[in-house]
C-alpha cells in the first residue's frame, strides 16, 4: 500500500508512523542503552583486513590485520563506524617476511601482539612483541619466538587463554598424522611456553574438511562460568571456510577429554547475503560492556579465497537460551547496523539551503548505496542528521546519521549537473567536501574530485527539490548554513 502512493503523500504517511514509533518509545520508560553511530561492512577495506583482532580499552576500539609485508600495523577509533578512515600506524617492525594473522591481548597492564612470521627459509612461528605501557599503539619491544613445537616446528594463528587463573596458548599446528589441527600450550608468562602444545582439536567432520581439511584462527569466548574456543575450519581458498567451536568441560585443559567439539558450524557462507568464507575472527564487548561484538573477514564472491580481497566485517551476536553463543548469519554490506551501545555520539548537523530554506534528507529513509539525497522541510529527524568529519587537506565526509552513508559524488561526475546520492563510506575524493564559509553563517561545499558546489538544482522552493553539483558561482541556491 504505502509503495502505491504518490512521492509526497508516501513521505508524509511514512513521518507519521516516525513520529508514533518515537513517541511510543519515549512514552513506555524503558530504558535503552544508545547505539552508537551507524555503519555498514566492510569497516575496514583491502588490502589490510584479513584475519583481524579488534579490542575496545578506555574509549578507543584497536584494530589489527593481516598486512601482507613484514610490519604489524594499527587503525584506533572511538566508535566502529570510524575505523575505516582510520589511519595506519605501524607499531612493530617484524624483521620477518610476511606478517600474518597479529593478535592483541592485555596482561597485567602490558600488551602482548602474537604475530605469525616466516624468517628466511624457517618454518612460519608465533613470535611476540611487549609495549612498554599500558598504551596499545605501544611503543613495543620484540621478545622473540614463542616455541610451541617440536624442532622449531610451524605453529601459528595464536591468542591466549586465560583459564583458573592460568594462563595458556591455542595455536594451530600440524600433527603427526599431517592434519592442520588445534593445539593448545601452557605458559610460563606472556612470551614463554612452559610445555609443547597438544592437540585438542583435529578437522574429522566432514564441514572441517571443504577445499582442505583445517582448523586454525583459534579464540576464547567466556560468559556465565563457560569457555568456548572457537575457531575457523576448512580451506580458506574456498568459500565454505567457516566457525566451528569447542566448550572447556572441566579437568586437564591441555587434553582433549576435557574438550567437547560441537556437531555443526556456527557461522558459515550465506550466499544469499553474498558473504562467502566467513572465518578468522575476534570477539569484543561494546562499550557499555552490554553486548558482546564479532569483528571477522570474509569475502563478497564465491570465486575468492584467501588474497587481499577478505575484508573486515562486525556484528553483534546474541546468546541462546542455553548460555551458548549465537552468532546468526553474516550480514550484507548493504545491512546498516547500528552501532556498539555505549560508543560517543558524535555532533551533527543540519544542512540549510539559503534559496529553499529547505534541509538535505536521506530522501525516503533509504539505507542502501545509491540512496537519494534532496531538500525537505526541516523537522529534526535522523533522516537530516548529518556528521562532518576531517579528512585530508581542509576536505571533511559527511556522513548521515539515518543511513550511515556518505554524502557522494555519484558516478565519478565532473560536468555541472552531476548527480549526488549516498554510498558506502569509502574515503575517495567523491566523497570528501571542503567546507567554506562565505559570511553571514553560510557556506559552500565543494567536491574533491570534481571542483563542483553543492546545488539547490534548478532553484526548488518545494519539499522533494532536487540536490546536485554545478560550478561554484556563489549564488544562494549553493549557499548552506552548517549547523
Amino acid at each position: 500500500m504505502l509503495a502505491s502512493l504518490p512521492g509526497t503523500a508516501r513521505r508524509i504517511l511514512t513521518l507519521a508512523v516516525v513520529t508514533i514509533v518515537l513517541s511510543a518509545l519515549f512514552t513506555t520508560g524503558r530504558a535503552q542503552a544508545a547505539p552508537g553511530p551507524s555503519f555498514t561492512n566492510p569497516v575496514v577495506p583491502t588490502p589490510n583486513s584479513a584475519d583481524p583482532t579488534l579490542v575496545f580499552h578506555n574509549g578507543f576500539y584497536y584494530y589489527v590485520a593481516t598486512t601482507w609485508n613484514s610490519d604489524v600495523v594499527m587503525r584506533r577509533s572511538a566508535t566502529i563506524a570510524g575505523l575505516r578512515s582510520a589511519p595506519e600506524q605501524v607499531v612493530v617492525r617484524t624483521g620477518g617476511n610476511t606478517m600474518w594473522a597479529p593478535h592483541l591481548e592485555m596482561v597485567g597492564s602490558r600488551w602482548y601482539l602474537y604475530y605469525s612470521v616466516e624468517q628466511g627459509s624457517l618454518p612460519r612461528r608465533t613470535h611476540v612483541a611487549e609495549s612498554a605501557g599500558s598504551d596499545p599503539m605501544g611503543p613495543y619491544t620484540v621478545r622473540g619466538v614463542v616455541n610451541l613445537m617440536p624442532d622449531n616446528g610451524w605453529a601459528i594463528d595464536a591468542s591466549l587463554l586465560k583459564l583458573d587463573g592460568n594462563l595458556y596458548m591455542t595455536f594451530s599446528a600440524f600433527a603427526s598424522d599431517g592434519l592442520q589441527s588445534l593445539f593448545i600450550a601452557p605458559m610460563s608468562n606472556p612470551w614463554t611456553a612452559s610445555a609443547f602444545g597438544r592437540r585438542i582439536s583435529a578437522p574429522t567432520l566432514d564441514w572441517e574438511r571443504q577445499n582442505g581439511a583445517v582448523n586454525e584462527g583459534s579464540f576464547a569466548l567466556q560468559r556465565g562460568g563457560r569457555t568456548f574456543l572457537t575457531y575457523s575450519a576448512s580451506h580458506c581458498n574456498g568459500p565454505n571456510y567457516k566457525l566451528g567451536m569447542l566448550e572447556y568441560r572441566g579437568g586437564d585443559p591441555l587434553s582433549a577429554a576435557s574438550w567437547t567439539k560441537f556437531p555443526s558450524p556456527i557461522f558459515q557462507r550465506n550466499d544469499a547475503n553474498g558473504v562467502y568464507g566467513p572465518g578468522h575472527h575476534s570477539f569484543f564487548t561494546s562499550p557499555d560492556g552490554t553486548e558482546t561484538w564479532i569483528a571477522y573477514h570474509a569475502n563478497s564472491s564465491s570465486s575468492q579465497g584467501c588474497g587481499t580481497t577478505r575484508t573486515t566485517r562486525v556484528q553483534k551476536i546474541s546468546w541462546n537460551a542455553d548460555g551458548t553463543p549465537d552468532l546468526g548469519v553474516p550480514v550484507s554490506t548493504s545491512t546498516v547496523i547500528p552501532g556498539p551501545s555505549g560508543e560517543p555520539t558524535p555532533a551533527t548537523v543540519r544542512i540549510r539551503n539559503r534559496h529553499s530554506g529547505l534541509c538535505l534528507d536521506d530522501y525516503n529513509w533509504v539505507t542502501t548505496p545509491g540512496a537519494e539525497v534532496r531538500q525537505w522541510t526541516c523537522n529534526g529527524l535522523a533522516t537530516q542528521d548529518w556528521q562532518i568529519t576531517p579528512a585530508a587537506d581542509g576536505y571533511s565526509t559527511i556522513t548521515n546519521r539515518h543511513s550511515g552513508l556518505c554524502l557522494d559524488n555519484y558516478n565519478f561526475g565532473t560536468t555541472p549537473g552531476s548527480e549526488v546520492r549516498q554510498w558506502t563510506c569509502n574515503g575517495l575524493a567523491v566523497q570528501q567536501w571542503r567546507v567554506t564559509s562565505v559570511g553571514g553563517g553560510y557556506s559552500t561545499l565543494t567536491n574533491r574530485h570534481s571542483g563542483l558546489c553543492l546545488d539547490n538544482y534548478n532553484f526548488g522552493t518545494a519539499p522533494g527539490s532536487e540536490v546536485r553539483q554545478w560550478t561554484c558561482n556563489g549564488n544562494n541556491a549553493q549557499q548552506w548554513t552548517v549547523s
